[in-house]
Formats: structure tokens, sequence, C-alpha cells
């Protein structure tokens, strides 16, 4: 049978879930995390101040535990775990968190270094001094009260705040779907800025931004970007980079050290430290002998010992990249203003603290109005008594009682009830002449004070006045000196990499399928050049001596460039396989390596001339094919291929000193060969096609091509085909035409089984050639048994491909090797 009770209701789980949880949103956005924009604090940190002050533990009294002042916000107005409210007030008393700090604790209250505070009943606090503006006045109805979670005793829901703590102290917290990030300012600049609001209320963010230049950290520091910063101040959003005090100092022996003795705000110390020593003990810069942290009651100060005779800024700018040494800091201004989280900027919250300053001034003073009144009042009552006082006396002692006497007094000589009241308590001494001397200069202060009052509270002006001269006063008692530099521009950080990487010349080899890897001179010496790990079908693109430093640009036959530094590359014994480019960058199963080349820096100025098997020749700029940012991950595409069956054929690089005679020779399959100048070749980006090569027959296509000197006497052409037929020719044999020509035939055809060129080199009495075939059949070439052909020879046979395989490459090797 079905409950049928009122107090059991039938609700969806999903409206359950979401009413719950959007009542716990907004109390923790309004009650909790966000602080409010009148007076910058949170609502745990405004009950501790009010309940100590409540307890008279105050500055000027002595400290008491702190457990006293835990205890005392947890049962009269905080009901939340003790932990969390100690938390809240150690925060408080933390210098270097906290640029005006609100509570003096004696005993540990924590450290730069993270180290936990002491419990709670070993510590002792007390407001500090600058407490005392927050608290001001809040015993005149200055603001409004709320009761608190048991309905015992009321709390402030704001405090009078005499000082824009707001900015000065800086905020942080996250609650549901808000966070904010508040950095702290300079009192003074703050103060000077709330002013300068007052008497200019359209005062642009420009000006405000020449007396408030920026953040001021207790922990001091550079910061950098003044546009972030203007941009934080108009939005409440931005980002600026705040990076450690540092200097050089040079010491005896050719050594130095680094020498930081401010740090950014809210870096653990201790944990930044220990980062930097990671660095020297990983090895990852070489030139740090010992960090020290030497820190002590004089201030801060860290310690980077340097070894003899090294780059102490390219260490230091290192170890700004890449610790905690320089950090961005995230603006992210978010208060409660009229109970709602806003994002604000510098203006809003300033004229939202100076509303609230009207507010608390004038309720003040029509607080002090109404006592002074009442004062008067009295004070008026006790003159009139004084000046008829035999005739009082002789009222009051013929009268019965206390309160017979009050109303034969109002009866009589039509005083009120309060003044009869403090004509009856009067005491015997004060009729003398002397207090009525003192009461008629009270009556003269009080209608003075009255008059001052009157005008506060009428004239807006006045009003405007009064927090003009109380905030100059804040200022002139507690403003210090600016600790943050601020600078204009970020200054970008160049790591150059001889500070991280010993300069050492290793070997490396770079293979056909992709193994890449540079190996120690001495694993090399140890073992045979032909032990190189590869594969017996795979064979070296790239076997050379090259430094640490240098720099490698390894080219694909699918139009991909992968770029390293040689440190870069794995470090592996001479006999092991190396690394696959697959490995770090997206390459094809088919695709396989052409050239590789190495330079001492980027500051190149040559070219890079490839062509492709689909008829395109180009030349491409080294500035060009610089390496990006994400060049580790990604390889980079230096010519743009029609379709994936066009491979290209080779890479030269072309130095900005070659000779101007140099010619390109390129030949088709059907053996058609031209040559042309390399300045008919148009430099063109890495993602052109390129140019038509040669004017080729319908079944015919590119083959291979070399660059060649045409004056050179010594280079030969070596040609041979698919039926194993050899010959080679002189380069004067190829007439010099331009780009895009047919060409001549340069051998003869044939009507039954045709010769068709498969492989071209350039060759010269230096370099002993051999033929590597599909069956990994090895065949040197004799020259002394060739002579130089003509154009229509054939030559003669080498090699049966039936036998010996089809011919894959020409392997040159040579002689002084």
């Amino acid at each position: 049978m079905a409950n049928k009770s009122p107090k059991i209701q039938d609700i969806p789980l999903e409206k359950i879930m979401g009413d719950r949880f959007e009542r716990y949103s907004k109390s923790i956005i309004q009650q909790r995390a966000l602080p409010d924009i009148r007076d910058g604090l949170k609502p745990v940190q405004r009950r501790i101040l009010y309940s100590m002050y409540l307890d008279g533990n105050t500055y000027d009294k002595g400290f008491r535990k702190s457990a006293k002042g835990v205890g005392n916000v947890m049962g009269n107005f905080h009901p939340h775990g003790d932990s969390s409210i100690y938390e809240a007030m150690v925060r408080l008393s933390q210098d270097w968190k906290l640029r005006a700090p609100l509570i003096e604790m004696h005993g540990n209250n924590g450290s730069m270094d993270g180290d936990p505070p002491a419990a709670m009943r070993y510590t002792e606090a007390r407001l500090s001094k600058i407490s005392a503006e927050m608290l001001r006045d809040i015993n005149k109805g200055t603001v409004d009260e709320e009761w608190n979670f048991d309905d015992t005793e009321k709390e402030p829901k704001v405090l009078p705040a005499r000082f824009p703590n707001l900015l000065v102290n800086g905020a942080t917290g996250i609650s549901a779907g808000y966070a904010t990030e508040i950095p702290p300012h300079n009192l003074g600049e703050v103060i000077e800025a709330t002013i300068k609001l007052i008497d200019e209320p359209d005062t642009s963010l420009d000006d405000l931004m020449k007396i408030v230049k920026g953040p001021d950290f207790p922990t001091g520091g550079i910061l950098q970007g003044a546009s972030s910063i203007k941009e934080a101040y108009k939005t409440g959003r931005g980002k600026v980079y705040l990076k450690s005090k540092t200097t050089i100092q040079e010491l005896r022996g050719h050594k130095s050290q680094i020498v930081i003795t401010e740090i950014p705000y809210e870096v653990n110390k201790a944990v930044l430290v220990k980062k930097m020593d990671e660095v020297r003990v990983l090895k990852k810069v070489d030139g740090i002998a010992e960090v020290r942290d030497e820190s002590d009651r004089k201030g801060l100060s860290i310690v980077v010992e340097l070894k003899r005779d090294v780059d102490a800024q390219g260490i230091l700018n290192y170890l700004l990249k890449n610790t905690d040494l320089q950090i961005s800091y995230n603006f992210n201004m978010v208060a409660i203003s009229e109970m709602t989280p806003q994002q604000v900027g510098l203006i809003k919250i300033l004229k939202e603290y100076i509303k609230h300053q009207e507010d608390v001034v004038l309720r003040r003073s029509q607080f002090d109005l109404e006592k002074a009144k009442k004062r008067l009042h009295i004070v008026e009552g006790l003159i009139k008594a004084l000046s008829i006082l035999d005739k009082v006396i002789k009222t009051i002692r013929g009268s019965k009682n206390k309160s017979d006497a009050k109303n034969n007094l109002v009866k009589e000589y039509q005083f009120t009830e309060p003044q009869a009241e403090a004509i009856v308590s009067l005491q015997l001494y004060r009729l003398t002449n002397t207090d009525v001397t003192e009461l008629e200069k009270e009556d003269k202060e009080l209608n003075e004070l009255i008059t001052s009052l009157n005008k506060i509270i009428n004239d807006h002006t006045t009003l405007m006045n009064v927090i003009k001269k109380e905030l100059q006063q804040v200022k002139d008692t507690y403003a210090d000196k600016r600790r943050t530099k601020i600078q204009a521009k970020v200054d970008e950080i160049k790591v150059d990499t001889k500070v991280m990487v010993a300069s050492e010349e290793v070997r490396v080899l770079v293979s056909h399928d992709g193994y890449v890897k540079r190996s120690s001179q001495r694993s090399y010496m140890a073992s045979e050049p032909s032990e190189n790990g590869l594969k017996d079908e795979d064979y070296p693109i790239l076997d050379v001596e090259a430094n640490t430093l240098d720099h490698i640009f390894i080219f694909t036959d699918k139009g991909n460039l992968v770029y390293r530094q040689i440190y870069e590359l794995e470090d592996s014994r001479w006999k092991d396989t190396g690394s696959h480019l697959s490995q770090e960058v997206g390459l094809a199963n088919d695709e396989s390596v052409l050239k590789a080349f190495i330079f001492k820096d980027l500051k190149q100025t040559g070219t890079f001339i490839t062509g492709t098997n689909g008829n395109y020749i180009k030349q491409v700029s080294f500035e060009d094919l610089l390496p990006g940012r994400t060049y580790k991950s990604r390889a980079a595409r230096y010519i743009k291929l029609k379709d994936d069956q066009t491979r290209v054929l080779d890479v030269d690089y072309i130095a900005p000193d070659a000779s101007k005679d140099d010619l390109v020779y390129v030949f088709t399959k059907h053996s058609y060969a031209s040559a042309f100048p390399i300045s008919e070749v148009p430099v063109v980006g890495s993602k052109a096609v390129g140019v038509k090569f040669v004017s080729l027959k319908q079944d015919d296509q590119v083959v291979s091509y070399f660059i060649a000197d045409q004056n050179d006497q010594t280079d030969k052409i070596a040609l041979l085909t698919q039926r194993g037929s050899y010959k080679q020719m002189k380069l004067a044999e190829i007439p010099v035409t331009s780009r895009a020509r047919r060409g001549v035939l340069t051998l003869r055809e044939l009507k039954r089984l045709p010769h068709r060129i498969q492989l071209i080199a350039k060759t010269n009495k230096d370099t002993e050639l051999h033929v590597i075939t599909d069956q990994n059949s090895d065949i040197a070439i004799d020259f002394s048994a060739h002579n130089d052909a003509d154009r229509y020879s054939n030559g003669s046979f080498i090699l049966d491909p039936e036998t010996d395989g089809l011919p894959l490459r020409f392997q040159k090797i040579y002689k002084e090797e």
C-alpha cells in the first residue's frame, strides 16, 4: 500500500540533485571562496578578524593562544573545521603572501619553503596594527549585521575597511564555476589612486596607471608586460611574467656565481632550489658546481655556484626558462559585488570601495550626530540646573524618592526625562564653579561637532574630503616603498644550446631505410666501420664525423624533411642499429631517405635543388626550411608532390659561393639527356611543386639527374641500362640547352630489346663505382676496362639481370677513404 504521508514527496532525482547543487554552489560562491569587493575579505577571514576584535585580542595588548582565537571563531561565527580556520588565520599572518599582514603571530607560522605552521596550541596571535583600520568604527553602526549560524549573536556582513584591502593584499580562491586571482598591490599607490578617483571621477585607466603601475608582490621580483597589466586592469584578465631578481658575481679563478635575492610570488623556495640542483645532477646544463640556499634572518639568498670559464648568462637563461625562477602570473580578478560574482577591473574595484566608504562615513557621522545630540541635551539640562541650583536642591530634598524627584523636576522646571535623570544622578562635587565652566566648554564643543557632522551628512563634497583625509592618514602611517619592479616589455629568453650540451665530436650515421644514430668516437674506433648495425639490404646515406652542436637535415623521397641537432639523435653503440625516424615523426612504410646534410649553424644562405620523377624541378632557400616549433614530432615538407606515385629523385645543396658554370644534367628512361644552367631553376617556396624539368614523350619519364661543372674535364657520366650494359661518357657529349627541352639521345635505339636507362651517376678517377642489384650482388666497375664512349654507343655488358639481379643503385667509394 502506498504511503500517503504528506512528509514524503515523489520528486525526480535529477531535480533533487540540481536543486541541492544549485544551493551549494550559491553558498560557496557568496559565502566561502570569493572575497567581497568592499573589504577584500572572504567570510572566514572577516570572522577571524571580528572575533579577535570582540575578544580584545588587538595589537596594543598581549598575544593569546591561536587555539583560543580559532575556538571563538568556530563556536560563535564559523561552523566549519578548526584546521581550515587556523589555516586562514596563518595565511593572514604570512608576510611573504600578504603585502600588509592582518595578524601578528608568535611561533612557527610556516615558511617560503612550504613548511607547515606549528599546531595552533603552540602558536600565539593577535591582530596587527593595520587591522585596526579594517575594523575602525565598526561599533558605530557603520556596516550591516546579520545573525550568526545559531541566531545567538550578530556578525558584520562586511568590515568598514578604511583602506582598499582587496587590492593591497589581493586574493586567491576557487569555487563552483568561478576562481579568483587578484595580486597584491602597494598600499601607498592604491590609496593615492583612490584619492585621485575621488577628486576626478572620470579619471582614465591610463592616468590611474601612472600611479598604480602594477602589482607589488611581498616577495618582490621583476614583473614584465605593461600592456598585459593594462589589459588586466581593464577587463580583469591578463597574463604577465614574473621573474626573480638575480645578479652574476665574478669570483677568483675565472669562476662566477648567480645570486638570487628575490623569487616570484608564491613559489616554494625549497622546491625551486631542488629543481635547480636537479639540473646540475642530471647534467641538463654543463657548468653548475653547486646550488645553495643561504637565506637567513637578513633575507632571501640562493647561490648557484658555477665552474670555471662557463657562460653564466646562458646558464641563468636556461634556469629562467626551465625552472620557477620565472613564472607566468594570470590575473583573474573576480569578487562579490552586490551578492554576485563579477569580473572587475581596477576602476570598478576602486569605485566600489569609494561607494562603500561613503556609506561607512555617512553612517558613522549619523551615529556620532545622534550621540552628540543626546549628550548636548544632557549638558544643556545640567547647565540650566546649575543656574537654579538652590531651587533644584530644595525640590529634590522635598521629594519622597528618586522617582518623585525626577517627576517634580520635570513638572516644576520643564526638564526632560533624560535631563532629570542626569540631575538626580549628579554627584555633589560636580556642583563647583569649575564644573560649570567645563559644561559650558563641552556645550560649545558639542555644538561645533554637531554643525560639522551635519555638514558631512548634508554636503557630499565635505563627506568626500573626510574620506580623503582619513585615507591620507592611513597612507602616511603604513605605506612603504614598492618591492616589485615593473618592466614594460617581456624579455625573450634565448637558451644557447652550448649551455646545455657539451661540444663533442661524434660519428653520425643515417641509413637509406631511415635509421639514425650518433656514436662516440671511442665506440666507432673500437668497431670495424662495416659493423654499423644495419640490415644487409640497408646502407648508409650519411656516415661522417660531426659535432654534437651541428645541425642535420634529412630528406626523404616523399618530400619530408626531418631536422635535428646532432645531440638530439639517439646515442648508440656503433654496432647498434639506432632509432628509426618513424618513431618520432610520421613516415610512410615505403618511404626512404634520399640525402642528409650537416651544417655548423642555421645561418646558411644557400639553396636546395630538388627534382622529381614527375618531371618537376625547383630550388628552395635554406631559410624556408628552418625548423619550426613542432619539429620534434612532425616532419616538415620541402616539396609538394602531385600524387603518391611521384618520388623525389635527388636533393643537392647549392652553396652561395658555388660555381656559376654548374649545370643540371638530366636523363630520361628512353635515354634522352639535356643540360641547362642552374640559374634557370627558380627559387620557390617549400610547398611549391616547382617548374617543368624536361619535355617528355608520351611513355617516357625522368630517371635521374646530377649537377656538375661543365668545365671540369675529370668528371664523367656513368650510365647503366636495365639489360646490364654499362658505358661512360664525357660531360661534353651532352649539349647545353635550356630547361624544359627534350635533349639528345645517349643510347642507340634498337628495334628488339631496346636499352633503357636504369642508373646514372657522375664519377671520376678518384672514385670506385659498384653496382648493387636487387639480389644483393655487388659488381665493381673497372674504369680502365671501359673507354669513353660517344652518344651512339650502347656500351658493354657487365652483369646479367637474370643471374645477378636487376640493378638497383650505384655505390660510390672514394679512394681516399
